[in-house]
């Protein structure tokens, strides 16, 4: 390699990091990120879980997950795809012993008609699925496996909602996720694309729980962002142990995410090649956030539910958690006594008249199943679910402390507190039956900021705008916002009476940059000397 090309690709070097500087950033703070390994890889990030009794069929149960968290709508040119190169599961126990006996798998693959024509997601208006204009779709395939038997393709060629441009690109978003809403023979019905994120809280639990007198508090983290939703609705006798849910009600769910073992980067891959491993795991909300040490979260995101009672570490995170010692040296809230034993129903076998609390029902442990071996039980984390509780007419936000049994930690609805509960939960309140009123305003955010819907899927349409222009709705009036304060001069920008702002003087660096890249590239080509280029030289 002569010198001139070396400097070329110097300047190469230059442009790339220069645009990579200015390119958006993968710290944000997340309660979704929790654990070093996965906070690098948000297309296998399981963020949140929630099982429930549909309310428009009472005999089908209701499995959503969602995965990549923070999805920031205006996030082009690329935005979300689900990973072709992973497995996304749902799985579901119903004997007790912390194994799979049903497993719903979702593989993806591209349908990218780009090439090297266009960097645009689409060049139109999209009015459908099949819209020509949509150059960039993704398509889906179901498997699934009951009691270890093979997988069974259901659907193949499934269409998944795109990620939502905006309301140029997509006038009526509506039918492109009615498209996207499908029945199967049998009843199954499926949703796989993306959704608001109903996940809503404050995160400033992580600045010493927030801000040491609560002053933090009252903020969505998540208000105008998205996330990758999978839903599946199933009858309870595609779940239940036996197929029957009458003497066996109770399931524990679980989703992860497998990659291949060797995976190559800096190509685009269509399918699964290698053995896979799996590198995320998601049962109850918080507990790998919250529960689990530093040291840990990565081998829990890569372990079965059946392994957890076998790692003391683990276990003892439970019984003498370390989020109410926080709370009792920050806010003087006497910790409750250890081993909190309720916990470990919550968390680890499900609740039963057995225990010593005051929630005295045969709720959602897999040993009130009539046809479980009590031999084979298992303690495990995983989300567990009674089928038989019926459809709550007035949910309560605080689900099973509120006197709701058909909430968390009952399973998980969309409109469950899972902040507040939690939060009450550690305190003691399963003990007790009584709330901690030093800590009833929990985080102040009580609901999500877009209604969920009362169909299948039920999540919310996603946002469009900007999340840092304020407030982003899922309606189509909330990618203008008239109320926007008109943007100020950078400090720099104003010093200097230049009346262009950051973004216009980080435009022009860019542009400058790629010309001057280009300009070296004319001068070398022209000087080169003609016998300087090989037989084999790709021309361009």
């Amino acid at each position: 390699m002569t010198r001139k090309p070396r400097a070329i690709l110097a300047a190469l070097a230059v442009t790339g990091i220069a645009l990579a500087a200015l390119g958006p950033q993968s710290s944000v703070a997340s309660s979704h990120r929790e654990a070093p390994l996965i906070a690098s890889d948000p297309a296998a990030d399981n963020t949140d879980l929630y099982a429930f009794v549909s309310p428009e069929r009472p005999d089908y149960v209701t499995l959503i997950a969602n995965w990549i968290p923070f999805e920031e709508p205006d996030g082009g040119p690329n935005f979300y795809p689900f990973a072709t190169d992973a497995a996304y599961n749902i799985n579901i126990d119903n004997d007790g012993d912390a194994k799979a006996d049903a497993v719903f798998r979702w593989t993806f693959k591209n349908v990218d008609k780009r090439g090297g024509s266009t960097f645009l997601y689409n060049n139109g208006p999209v009015d459908s699925f099949d819209d020509p204009n949509l150059l960039f779709k993704q398509t889906y395939t179901l498997e699934s496996s009951f009691d270890g038997a093979p997988f069974k393709t259901r659907v193949a060629g499934a269409p998944v909602a795109p990620s939502r441009i905006g309301n140029a690109s997509m006038p009526d978003y509506q039918k492109l996720r009615d498209e996207a809403t499908i029945q199967l023979d049998g009843g199954w019905k499926l949703f796989a694309g993306q959704a608001d994120d109903p996940f809503f809280l404050d995160l400033r639990v992580f600045d010493l729980l927030y801000g040491g007198d609560l002053s933090e508090t009252g903020q969505d983290t998540l208000a105008g962002y998205n996330v990758n939703t999978i839903a599946l609705q199933v009858p309870f006798k595609d779940v239940a142990l036996r197929g029957d849910s009458n003497r066996n009600p109770v399931v524990g769910v679980w989703t992860t995410t497998d990659r291949a073992k060797v995976r190559v980067t800096g190509q685009q891959t269509q399918g699964i090649r290698g053995e896979r491993v799996q590198v995320s795991r998601l049962g109850n909300p918080l507990v790998n956030e919250v529960v689990v040490p530093a040291n840990l979260k990565d081998a829990f995101n890569s372990i079965s539910p059946d392994k957890d009672a076998g790692i003391p570490a683990v276990v003892k995170r439970v019984t003498d958690p370390e989020l109410p010692k926080l709370i009792e040296a920050i806010y003087g809230v006497p910790a409750p006594a250890t081993p909190r034993n309720d916990l470990v129903e919550i968390f680890l076998t499900g609740i039963t008249t057995k225990a010593n609390g005051p929630i005295k029902a045969d709720l959602n442990s897999q040993l009130n199943n009539k046809d479980v071996n009590p031999k084979r039980f298992r303690p495990s984390e995983m989300l567990r679910l009674n089928l038989g509780v019926p459809v709550a007419d007035q949910p309560n936000r605080l689900g099973v402390l509120g006197g709701d049994l058909q909430g968390f930690p009952n399973g998980r609805r969309l409109g469950d507190d899972a902040v507040d509960i939690s939060i009450q939960a550690v305190e003691g309140a399963a003990q007790t039956g009584q709330l901690v009123d030093a800590l009833a305003a929990g985080d102040k955010v009580d609901a999500n900021d877009n209604q969920f819907g009362d169909q299948f899927p039920y999540v919310a349409l996603p946002n469009v705008g900007a999340v840092n222009g304020g407030k982003a709705a899922a309606d189509p009036g909330a990618a203008v916002r008239p109320d926007s304060p008109a943007p100020e001069l950078s400090p720099a920008s104003a010093a200097a009476g230049d009346d262009m702002g950051t973004g216009a003087v980080l435009t022009v660096a860019v542009i400058g940059t790629l010309l001057l890249t280009l300009v070296l590239v004319t001068w070398w080509y022209r000087r080169r000397r003609p016998d300087a280029v090989s037989d084999d030289t790709v021309k361009l």
